[in-house]
């Protein structure tokens, strides 16, 4: 079983690992493209968000359609369209007139790709015959960890020996990844959850109270993670007075480092560990590492706290998808791109809050990682309302 399905993993790791790319690449050429197009900071703002937004509606589309045109074809496409996105993030701004009309067309191709990615590849993992699928999917989501690490790392070390204005060569390699990862997705078995027609609709789904605990699930999962990732670095450069270059390897990189253990963790010792237990213990460690970066005095104890926090919420995303797909095992495809929209919506939600409480408290970001504590508090909450709700069949 394993050999048969061996190739079906390694292009869902390739997968998850270029949704790592198409995340976590522009966000280090922010400065270059203000240097070099002059593109003012608020319009370069607006390139995270409109990465976002477009998962959004990528999730929306899958809950309705990814069934009907088949997953093969869909995740194809979700690496066709990654490729083409990175290349066209070297090639658009140059050819165009306007060049942040080029990085945004360029954006909200790849985040086609990568939305794609984010709601076939669980359910691909998760229609195949393994055992201990939980396991298996913490495993799997470990793979976005060591692309992030390996993007900021590799393309730092490049940018080193090779120099920063030659990052669209850098991107046209980048693109190497999904080009190479369509031709996996074409020749893997991949098998369906369930038939067309046989999964839940979406009004069915909305009916069921654990779909609901679910959603909120997500939601906290999403913002737990999101809003440490993006702000550690400000963090670390605030708190230690460290330049950005230094911020980035010791907070989101060292993060993201955490995190992938966390998952690591869990993929190989799962069957051992009770993951309700497992998500209720990690929701408190997370608490504790929002009130260490918001009420901490000593500088150290808040970066630990920062790269802590990516060890605690590592489990809660994979975790709350094995979950819930083994407690509405007749979900569909609806159920993981559903699952999907809310933890994006939470990746939005969070870093906006946690950034508009630090403004308001006169660019004070502990006060704004004090306000994060609202997303593991309501995290542990709903995890343990998962003990009790039933099921209806």
């Amino acid at each position: 079983m394993k050999d048969k399905y061996g190739k079906t993993l390694i292009a869902c790791y390739l997968g998850f690992i270029t949704q790592a790319i198409a995340a976590n690449f522009a966000p280090l050429l922010f400065l270059t493209f203000k240097r070099t197009y002059g593109i003012p900071i608020s319009e370069i703002a607006f390139i995270s968000t409109t990465f976002f937004f477009t998962q959004l509606l990528i999730d929306l589309f899958c809950a309705k359609f990814v069934d009907r045109i088949g997953y093969r074809k869909c995740v194809v496409a979700s690496e066709i369209f990654s490729a083409a996105g990175l290349i066209g993030l070297a090639i658009l701004p140059e050819i165009l007139p306007n060049a942040y009309a080029g990085i945004i067309i360029s954006v909200i191709v790849y985040a086609m790709g990568s939305g794609l990615i984010e709601v076939l590849v669980s359910p691909i993992v998760e229609a195949c015959p393994f055992e201990n699928k939980s396991s298996v999917m913490s495993l799997l989501h470990s793979f976005y960890c060591w692309g992030s690490v390996g993007v900021i790392l590799l393309s730092t070390a490049f940018f080193a020996v090779f120099g920063i204005e030659n990052w669209r060569t850098l991107a046209c390699i980048w693109a190497l990844v999904p080009i190479y990862n369509v031709f996996n997705f074409l020749s893997c078995p991949i098998e369906r959850l369930t038939e067309e027609g046989e999964g839940l609709a979406i009004r069915d789904l909305c009916k069921l109270p654990i779909f609901w605990i679910s959603i909120i699930l997500m939601v906290c999962a999403g913002a737990s993670e999101i809003s440490m990732a993006q702000w550690a670095s400000a963090y670390v450069e605030s708190a230690l007075g460290l330049p950005k270059s230094v911020g980035d390897i010791m907070g989101p990189c060292l993060f993201a480092v955490a995190m992938g253990i966390s998952r690591l963790f869990y993929g190989k010792y799962g069957e051992k560990v009770d993951l309700i237990k497992f998500m209720t213990g990690s929701g408190v460690l997370c608490l504790v590492c929002y009130l260490l970066a918001g009420l901490g005095g000593n500088p150290i104890a808040g970066l630990a706290g920062c790269i802590i926090c990516g060890f605690s919420v590592g489990i809660m995303w994979p975790g709350t998808i094995s979950i819930t797909s083994v407690r509405i095992k007749a979900g569909g495809t609806a159920l993981f791109a559903l699952l999907a929209m809310a933890g994006d919506m939470g990746g939005s939600i969070g870093p906006a809050i946690v950034g508009f409480v630090t403004q308001n408290a006169g660019n004070n970001l502990k006060a704004g990682m004090l306000a994060g504590c609202v997303f593991p508090i309501v995290l542990v909450i709903s995890v343990c309302m998962l003990k009790v709700v039933k099921v209806k069949r």
